[in-house]
């Protein structure tokens, strides 16, 4: 089926769709239980990065991934510029911009302003499946990072 068939306002909700999908997936890294974006993602989803060859491939292979993060990991991530592309009724793919902000060793309280840990894009691709939207595939590009601050708390012995 190609997009021509589909109604405008059905073009609109895989559009939206696939916005919130790119949305929820930042507020639970940052805000909820990161282990849960693997949710997020069909059973065999996938999440790469080209540089270093990094590959997760499978939700309870995401899950484990994500919810690795450090507990004591503050983040917030800013996603902008979210561009998608209806395939079809079931497929679609987007492209994205983020800047993350990133530290570990947080204890509580705000932390001074720093400069974002990476400045990217994703590539993402979306599958229909049994009636909801899902992520099939997220490629990360960084072209700015670096690694993550600790916070150091020189009251500690």
């Amino acid at each position: 089926m190609s997009t021509d068939a589909l109604e405008p306002m059905e073009h609109l909700f895989v559009e939206r769709a696939c916005e919130r999908l790119i949305v929820e997936f930042v507020r639970r890294l940052d805000l909820g239980d990161p282990s849960s974006v693997a949710d997020l993602f069909t059973p065999d989803g996938v999440w790469e990065w080209p540089h270093g060859d990094r590959r997760v491939e499978g939700r309870e292979a995401l899950r484990s991934y994500f919810g690795s993060r450090p507990q004591d990991r503050l983040s917030r991530r800013m996603s902008t510029n979210i561009l998608v592309t209806v395939d079809s009724a079931s497929a679609a793919t987007a492209t994205s911009y983020f800047a993350t902000y990133r530290v570990d060793g947080h204890t509580g309280g705000m932390v001074p302003p720093r400069h974002p840990a990476n400045v990217g894009h994703y590539e993402d691709t979306f599958r229909k499946v049994e009636g909801t939207w899902l992520l099939a595939g997220r490629v990360t590009h960084l072209p700015f990072g670096g690694d993550t601050e600790r916070l150091s708390h020189p009251d500690r012995s």
